[in-house]
């Protein structure tokens, strides 16, 4: 990856992105006929950066597609470009024709076979929820509200249950097209910082809706309506007509995908410290597990 101080002619070939954006304004990433998301205003930033005609795009590949409403840190896009441009001019380029609230934020050459998607070794979430007895103004649609104190202990009770390879039907939207409901989750931690909570989810991939339902059970378990066993239960059950509503999606926000570390791909964007996080000395100090954790493959 070459930053501003570091750029290189090369030919036309495969490129990787790493795109920030906030999707108060958009229906999801997928393109949609009214053209209303990021990826349709990304393939026509990038058509006009490399002056094609009006009405034409260049296709992108992304590593994970988020819902309405639903933010991303460092979403990974290919795409494979059709003139030659110095590496970092795809960034300043592009975000010249992009709205102030999409911002590509770096740049890199990748071989003919990368793949955003099919690449990724894992995926990791974020989601942001204000506990305080008013709705959140200033930062409304940036995290989520509950109004009813939440119980840590419960909610790291129950999320221990979805550590591993499970069959996550019971989290899985009617409208998913993933192949299996089978997926593993790797990690999950979750933190009380002021008045509000950090829920990190990283897992092989995500279901549809995988995220904000599990965070439907997890409100409801730390709400005290269930036990922590609960989520037990929804596991076994996996009918998706049996488990909580689906949480709204303010608050969520997509952190990026994980690849292979000699593919060089970047984790982090600056939007990364954005998100309030713990201080270091201060995670779990009162808590002997700092993270509900399986190996990783």
């Amino acid at each position: 990856m070459l930053d501003g101080t570091a750029q290189a002619d090369v030919p036309p070939g495969r490129v990787a992105l790493g795109v920030a954006y906030r999707g108060l304004k958009y229906h999801g990433w997928q393109s949609q006929p009214d053209g209303n998301t990021v990826q349709d205003k990304l393939e026509r930033a990038l058509a006009e950066f490399v002056g094609l005609p009006r009405g034409e795009a260049i296709a992108t590949v992304c590593a994970g597609r988020t819902d309405a409403g639903v933010h991303a840190l460092n979403q990974v896009v290919h795409f494979d470009a059709p003139v030659t441009r110095e590496i970092f001019s795809w960034v300043r380029g592009t975000n010249r024709y992009l709205p102030e609230d999409i911002a590509v934020q770096w740049a890199q050459n990748v071989e003919p076979d990368f793949h955003a998607r099919n690449g990724a070794r894992g995926r990791r979430y974020a989601f942001l929820v204000r506990e305080s007895a008013v709705r959140p103004a200033i930062e409304a649609g940036l995290c989520g509200w509950v109004f009813r104190p939440l119980d840590l202990d419960s909610m790291r009770e129950a999320a221990q249950a979805l550590i591993g390879e499970h069959d996550f039907s019971a989290f899985r939207s009617s409208q998913c097209q993933a192949l299996s409901p089978v997926k593993q989750m790797r990690r999950i931690d979750i933190n009380r910082i002021g008045d509000y909570w950090r829920f990190d989810f990283e897992a092989s991939a995500f279901l549809h809706h995988m995220v904000r339902n599990i965070m439907g059970a997890l409100i409801t378990i730390g709400s005290g309506n269930q036990p922590a066993a609960y989520m037990t239960q929804l596991l076994a059950e996996r009918n998706r007509e049996v488990a909580p509503p689906t949480f709204p999606p303010a608050g969520l926000y997509f952190v990026g995908p994980q690849y292979d570390q000699h593919l060089g791909i970047p984790r982090r964007t600056a939007a990364h410290d954005w998100l309030p996080r713990v201080p270091v000395e201060l995670l779990h100090a009162d808590d002997p597990r700092p993270l509900i954790t399986s190996p990783r493959p």
